[in-house]
């Protein structure tokens, strides 16, 4: 465990050292609007709106966070890195209506409840069990777990897990999921109505002029049931029962 906790810590170190966004394939004219819709999925799914106080988790550099923000929801947004968290903040969101917190989430202090948890591309990172049973009762009853994260069935995906060592944006222990064993996990947990649904067909490369072409095929290989379980992401939906 501690070494885990190491290698984030390392890895958030690396990820911050250089250009953050472009490592993480969101810099580019396609990754930004793969990042543009993904927060948008999660910001609707979760229904944040004003007056909604909400937790992030595994914020990196702010960049969900600000737009989570722009909801006029409050948020708490934990990460294990503090050098992402120094470019987080740099973003100057409200401090009245953002909280970052410094912390492994799994042993970070936290009050809840929270009316909705959320994140993106941060739950592979995490001990899953312990992770999700701690959002459980963080979560107000009917709160909401709403995250989006890698689907191992995408090739591209799973090359990046097994062949690590050529993927430097790859830290040493993250990995991806298979969405259902991950329904399952969710369900043992004592979450209910899970909704796992893969999505995300434009890959960062994609030069901008064909931007809305593959975009428009993902859309189409999204509703195909076989071929939608390539899809590069899965959106997770999951409710904690009421009490």
């Amino acid at each position: 465990m501690e070494e885990r906790v190491r290698h984030e810590i390392n890895h958030g170190e690396f990820l911050a050292s250089g250009d953050t966004e472009a490592l993480w394939g969101w810099g580019t004219p396609a990754g930004q609007q793969r990042a543009q819709r993904r927060g948008q999925l999660i910001a609707e799914a979760a229904q944040l709106r004003p007056g909604m106080r909400i937790l992030e988790i595994g914020c990196g550099t702010g960049m969900f966070t600000e737009m989570f923000a722009q909801t006029g929801c409050s948020i708490v947004a934990v990460d294990i890195s503090s050098d992402l968290l120094e470019k987080a903040r740099l973003r100057n969101l409200p401090e009245d209506q953002v909280q970052f917190v410094n912390k492994r989430f799994e042993d970070c202090v936290i009050d809840g409840p929270f009316d909705a948890i959320v994140g993106s591309s941060v739950l592979h990172h995490l001990e899953v069990v312990e992770a999700l049973s701690k959002m459980y009762e963080l979560l107000k009853p009917s709160g909401i777990l709403c995250f989006a994260e890698p689907n191992m069935l995408n090739p591209q995906i799973f090359a990046e897990r097994k062949f690590r060592r050529f993927f430097p944006r790859i830290s040493a222990d993250e990995t991806a999921f298979v969405r259902s064993s991950l329904k399952h996990t969710l369900e043992d947990v004592g979450f209910t109505d899970c909704l796992i649904t893969p999505f995300d067909w434009l890959h960062p490369a994609v030069p901008e002029k064909l931007i809305p072409a593959i975009s428009a095929t993902g859309r189409v290989l999204e509703k195909i049931h076989l071929l939608r379980e390539f899809s590069g992401s899965l959106h997770i939906l999951a409710t904690r029962s009421q009490d």
